[in-house]
């Protein structure tokens, strides 16, 4: 019997041991159509970010992704300290962390810091990538200036005062000089090297098209943050019933954005749903200038009250929540703007009545919408839903240019007309609202295409000199008594019709151990595990 004993407890000790070798590795079903691109400055959007940018590389400052509790903010990254100078808030100083390297083994340093900046910043830089450039300028619109102080400091200046701007050199993701070299001076060889960043994960295996396979980095700087995994795979996958397929099957662990209908079924079957609230918010871009038909602010605010969000809730099984504002009625700086958004269609056609629209002289436009992409949800279905409920509920017709999602990220910076657009008057982009320099980005009159992301070609004096108050704040109580003024104009004054914003769905197999939703579009990969 003893021996019976001790043959089954050495028999479990080689199982657990042969568990123990086998490699913990995730697959990840993403909603883009392609890989991101792999240089350091991934394209599709957030999510791009999401799953090759910050795994792999780094900025200055970072998201701090460890609580679901409250929004995340930033922590220290590439950079252990940084300062606005107080005699003059137009300078900035970064005070960079030392003993960094990146993969390739060569040291990150404040040369290697303005090797990047140049590659974004400077047309005539050999270094220059044109398309990480587009996005970098349109994240970072307010940089007009940057010094190497020492080999530890960085200096950057802006074009106005801003309080915000760390949130915009979160965006500004650092690889290695070295790799560009080895690859002959040629971003297309660097993204199939691999690149180098500094990040937990590095980028082991691409292959176009088809998936990105990232490694963990056992050298990582920060030695309480080395990953759990050994290896992470990344899979494009943009229709929702092939990730639900794969997920089912075994094919991956882990997938974004559940179809709605299928969620009652993966929870019956043992899969893991996860949803919380972030700051996201799946709009309607308006055209507000020109010869659009939605220049009217009349029309504008018919369509808010022209749309049933709470419908489109329950159409998607709950994973969303109805969106007044670019802001949730529960943040503290929504303030108290004179409209409050319901589902009020007899308010929304007397509005539209005044605005010369009615049943002999329809309102009727189009909008560019995406098949799927970051933070879109189910584009498509939702559209099909909204075409309905505007012409239902207050005789608009709607009709939709669609496209692939990049295509409609480069929408977002052309100018009204452009031949990109087709016709199209307002765009279906989701939006992140995680700070105000977010919202610069996308409302202030200074950054209408190119310079950044005020499609609708907004201006609003108030709201102009509101944002200025929040740039220039200095106690928390200045801060926000103007962000909630300017908020205010966003909601009276709307430049989209806001819908609803996002509940960030995914499903995971059981074995997806250690996941913290996150209040961000980001998430954190160190704290994965797979058993």
């Amino acid at each position: 019997m003893r021996l019976k004993f001790l043959a089954a407890g050495l028999a479990a000790m080689l199982a657990s041991q042969a568990e123990a070798q086998q490699p913990r590795v995730l697959r990840i079903a993403m909603t883009a159509a392609d890989v991101p691109t792999t240089t350091g400055m991934p394209n599709n959007g957030f999510e791009g970010m999401r799953f090759l940018g910050y795994p792999v590389f780094e900025a200055l400052t970072l998201w701090d992704l460890s609580s679901a509790e409250r929004p995340a903010t930033l922590r220290p990254g590439l950079a252990e300290s940084w300062e606005q100078d107080p005699a003059d808030p137009q300078n900035w100083i970064f005070r960079l962390r030392q003993g960094v390297t990146f993969h390739d083994g060569t040291p990150f340093n404040a040369d290697a810091v303005i090797w990047n900046m140049d590659r974004f910043f400077r047309n005539d830089s050999p270094q220059f990538e044109a398309a990480g450039s587009a996005i970098s300028r349109a994240r970072v619109p307010i940089l007009e200036s940057y010094r190497k102080i020492d080999d530890r400091t960085i200096g950057m200046r802006t074009n106005r005062v801003a309080s915000y701007f760390p949130y915009m050199v979160v965006y500004l993701l650092m690889t290695s000089p070295q790799s560009f070299e080895q690859a002959g001076r040629d971003w297309a060889r660097v993204a199939a090297l691999p690149p180098a960043g500094t990040g937990p994960f590095r980028l082991s295996r691409f292959v176009p098209r088809t998936s990105a396979e990232l490694t963990r980095n056992d050298g990582y700087w920060d030695r309480a943050r080395v990953p759990r995994l050994d290896r992470v795979v990344l899979l494009p996958m943009p229709e929702a019933t092939t990730r639900l397929a794969a997920l089912r099957s075994g094919q991956v662990d882990w997938i974004e954005v559940p179809p709605p209908d299928g969620i009652p079924s993966l929870r019956a079957a043992g899969f893991t749903i996860t949803t919380g609230s972030y700051p996201h918010v799946w709009p309607w871009m308006l055209q507000t200038g020109g010869d659009s038909p939605l220049a009217d602010v009349r029309v504008r605010q018919a369509l808010n009250y022209c749309v049933d969000r709470s419908g489109l809730v329950a159409f998607l099984n709950g994973t969303a929540e109805p969106s007044v504002g670019w802001l949730k009625p529960s943040d503290p700086n929504f303030g108290s703007p004179q409209n409050r958004y319901t589902f009020d269609a007899a308010r929304g056609r007397r509005l539209l009545a005044e605005a010369g629209y009615n049943a002999q002289r329809p309102l009727s436009f189009k909008v560019m919408i995406s098949t799927s992409g970051s933070g879109q949800m189910l584009p498509l279905p939702m559209n099909e839903y909204m075409q309905q409920n505007l012409r239902e509920a207050c005789g608009v017709n709607v009709t939709f240019e669609v496209t692939e999602w990049n295509t409609l990220l480069g929408a977002t910076r052309a100018a009204p007309g452009a031949p990109i657009l087709a016709g199209s008057v307002a765009l279906n982009p989701s939006s992140p609202s995680s700070d105000p320099s977010v919202a610069a980005r996308y409302f202030l009159q200074a950054f209408v295409p190119p310079n950044g992301f005020n499609w609708p070609q907004f201006r609003d004096d108030q709201f102009e000199a509101a944002f200025s108050r929040l740039e220039r704040a200095t106690t928390p109580a200045e801060f926000n008594a103007a962000y909630a003024a300017a908020h205010e104009r966003l909601v009276d004054n709307p430049p989209w019709l806001y819908i609803v914003h996002d509940l960030n769905p995914r499903a995971m197999s059981r074995r997806v151990r250690g996941f913290v939703s996150a209040q961000s579009w980001f998430i954190d990969l160190v704290t994965l595990d797979v058993q």
